[in-house]
């Protein structure tokens, strides 16, 4: 484990990313921020424990562990915006998921110093973990799976209408892996009848997913947000939820192994 993210390495071509599990603060932004930033209530909760399964595959694990308060890992450097034309929340940001202020003196931006820091500091010290391991894994087995694990509140006015499907892959629109891992995927949510779904419909993968999905060179990304309320409670404190967690889970093993075992 480093200061700013816990890596694992594993022996199979595949890695779990979990840029949004972090929940820590530096200290020295605390005196700044909300009661409610505090909190770190958009973290992505309980990902680390939910894809445990993955050890029993091989897989190696990369997760953060500041929160996305602090800077979000899967926003491009620049700060552009991954969905034009919707509600942004980006690189380092000043309001909460549903538009509540972060900051005491209610900001609407970090300045360009303090988001440099940040960035220097956080994203490129896990963008150089994530890239490192690719790497690795690519020139160990001739290619990569790389599953992004998200988590998000399945009810958020400000960012969508209505309630989000229950499972929410993201593929790029096709362009991040390869048409078969795809389709291992649609099939098993085709077959599953607990769980509402959706492939490139609300999300269609962050910048991780985009920016290192390179099917032609054997990397094959592939982003899964999930609604919270399908194994944990949406409010504070956060709680897992077992019996939820429990049902769920197999779910979410189903789906990383059908499409690993596509690539």
């Amino acid at each position: 484990m480093t200061e700013t993210f816990h890596f694992e390495a594993g022996s199979a071509p595949l890695l779990i990313s979990i840029p949004h599990l972090g929940s820590l603060i530096p200290e020295a932004q605390q005196p700044a921020m909300t009661e409610l930033a505090l909190r770190s209530g958009d973290t992505d909760w309980h990902l680390d424990r939910l894809y445990a399964f993955a050890r029993s595959m091989g897989a190696s694990f990369l997760w953060a562990r500041y929160s996305r308060y602090v800077v979000d890992l899967n926003r491009p450097p620049n700060d552009e915006s991954l969905y034009p034309g919707q509600a942004k929340t980006g690189l380092c940001p000043t309001h909460t998921f549903d538009g509540q202020p972060l900051y005491r003196d209610g900001r609407e931006a970090i300045d360009v110093q303090e988001r440099d820091a940040r960035r220097d500091a956080y994203w490129r010290p896990y963008h150089a973990q994530l890239r490192a391991e690719i790497d690795r894994l690519r020139a160990a087995h001739g290619k990569v799976m790389l599953w992004e694990a998200h988590s998000i509140a399945s009810v958020i006015p400000r960012l969508f209408d209505g309630k989000l499907p229950d499972l929410n892959i993201g593929t790029s629109a096709g362009a991040s892996c390869a048409p078969a891992m795809e389709a291992a995927i649609r099939a098993q949510l085709e077959a599953c009848q607990d769980y509402t779904w959706a492939i490139n419909g609300r999300f269609k993968g962050g910048y991780i997913t985009r920016h290192y999905g390179a099917p032609r060179q054997d990397v094959h990304a592939i982003q899964l947000e999930m609604c919270q309320s399908t194994y944990m409670e949406e409010r504070h404190p956060y709680a897992w939820r077992e019996d939820d967690a429990g049902r769920v889970t197999p779910v979410v093993e189903r789906l990383v192994r059908a499409a690993f075992e596509g690539m």
